[in-house]
């Protein structure tokens, strides 16, 4: 009978258990970090000068991804901390190819389709798989991560290209992804839409419909918002995202594929 190395125990078991377990609450709280990462970087850039609020993101995202990869199992806070800084670092990546470059939204938004793209393909060409219940070594959990990263840039720019360049607004922009998002929910409840197509596609739209609501709650009545303040939906946001997290944060993801290293370990 064949027998898993030490090693092999110890990397199968601190890297199974390090993402959530996919529930509404998993939902609210993904739809609420992609809303509150797009009005906080604004709001940082507005209050702090880009060349401090700039770096000083860099590095909250850099310390908190290190926590996530140093963690030997799920721990709620430091993922969602992580998905946090994903959402605001993802807002200024699209903004500084959009302002910075003076790159337009539907270039950066093509852009950051085929980066997706690539990173999907590359990631299933060498793993074989794209499921979630599968991140069980270090460099699936780096594609799980860029993957993520991606998809939060790609929200933003396809948000901003919708509102501003597409001249749809706001609020029109998020009931427009809010019904592509039920196309995933609606595929795999009654159609049979395959699980991991099913999550990878709703995951990526939850960025824009947060991202366009958010920006609505915030922008001036000038532009089509409500003209709350950016610092006060950040902060509401924020809250709420804590609540939810302390509560509900999640479980880890159950490893079920029966990949070689796991079938050692089961017959071990």
């Amino acid at each position: 009978m064949a027998k898993a190395s030490s090693s092999t125990l110890s990397a199968i078991g601190s890297i199974a258990a390090k993402v959530p377990e996919i529930t509404i609450y998993f939902w609210l709280i993904k739809l609420l970090t992609t809303g509150m990462g797009e009005v906080a970087s604004d709001y940082l850039f507005e209050a702090l000068n880009p060349i401090i609020s700039g770096p000083l993101s860099v590095i909250i995202f850099i310390a908190a991804m290190i926590l996530q990869f140093k963690a030997r199992r799920f721990v709620p806070w430091v993922y969602w901390l992580v998905v946090v800084m994903v959402s605001i670092f993802g807002t200024m990546a699209a903004d500084v190819v959009r302002v910075g470059l003076g790159i337009p939204y539907i270039a950066s938004t093509v852009f950051f389709v085929a980066a997706l793209a690539g990173i999907l393909i590359t990631w299933y060409v060498k793993e074989g798989t794209l499921s979630v219940h599968s991140i069980y070594t270090r460099r699936r959990e780096t594609f799980y991560w860029l993957t993520v990263l991606i998809t939060f840039a790609l929200g933003t720019a396809a948000g901003d290209m919708t509102a501003d360049s597409m001249h749809l607004g706001y609020l029109p922009s998020g009931l427009l992804f809010a019904g592509v998002l039920a196309i995933p929910a609606i595929g795999f409840f009654w159609f049979g839409l395959k699980e991991i197509t099913a999550f990878w596609f709703a995951y990526i739209m939850t960025r824009p419909v947060g991202a366009s609501f958010a920006d609505w709650l915030s922008a001036s009545h000038t532009s089509g918002g409500l003209g709350i303040s950016k610092g006060e939906v950040s902060l509401v946001l924020t809250v709420l995202i804590i609540i939810l997290v302390a509560f509900r944060g999640g479980t880890a993801v159950k490893v079920t594929e029966p990949e070689p290293e796991l079938a050692q370990v089961q017959q071990a």
